[in-house]
């Protein structure tokens, strides 16, 4: 239960971060509206699980044929994550202005196709399948419940950036405002890979 919550927090700490995703679909709404954009964020919503499902599952194919590689990908992912958070918390604070030519909203299909070329959808889904996965259980049901809680997560958290894009825009363009949310983001993204710290620790160091 402790690692499933784990999860959990990462999943809506790490896309709840200002991203790529986040700062489109903010304005989507600002410039289209909400009904306009619900597509977009769909896409967003379901096409995120699929693709972290798709990596997860070709990950699972390599860990059940070389083991080892998992342990190896596990303490890389947990170092990378780390690293992510250090770069969030020490962030300098940036204009969120998004100087779009678009006509239109994304469509479903738009948004579900740009989680394959998005930057920080790679680092979250191969960093959630190496850091919260284990050998002792199904790599194919623990795969489905990463991807289950980025769907859970997903909707809500960046929905957010839609409904309350133009107050939360205006919100983060104050210096100590910005400063101080990356440094909430950042020790949520902490805390959700203590569990797994603890499990590597246990592993290696008894």
């Amino acid at each position: 239960m402790e690692l499933y919550i784990a999860i959990l927090v990462f999943a809506v700490s790490t896309t709840i971060t200002p991203g790529p995703n986040n700062i489109m679909i903010m304005s989507s709404g600002l410039n289209f509206g909400l009904k306009r954009s619900l597509p977009h964020l769909m896409g967003i919503g379901l096409g995120f699980p699929l693709m972290v499902a798709g990596v997860g599952l070709g990950f699972g194919a390599v860990f059940e044929r070389f083991p080892v590689i998992h342990e190896v990908i596990k303490v890389l992912g947990v170092l990378y994550l780390i690293y992510l958070a250090y770069l969030v918390a020490t962030s300098a604070p940036k204009s969120l202005d998004n100087d779009t030519n678009e006509t239109k909203p994304l469509t479903f299909i738009q948004a579900a196709l740009f989680q394959w070329i998005n930057p920080k959808a790679w680092v979250m889904a191969t960093g959630a399948v190496a850091a919260y996965t284990t050998q002792d259980a199904s790599i194919m049901l623990q795969v489905m419940f990463i991807s289950l809680a980025f769907l859970i997560a997903g909707v809500p958290c960046v929905g957010m950036w839609l409904v309350c894009g133009t107050w939360l825009k205006r919100f983060l363009k104050e210096v100590k405002y910005q400063r101080l949310f990356n440094l909430t983001m950042a020790l949520l993204l902490i805390v959700s890979i203590l569990p797994v710290i603890g499990e590597l620790k246990a592993s290696y160091w008894v």
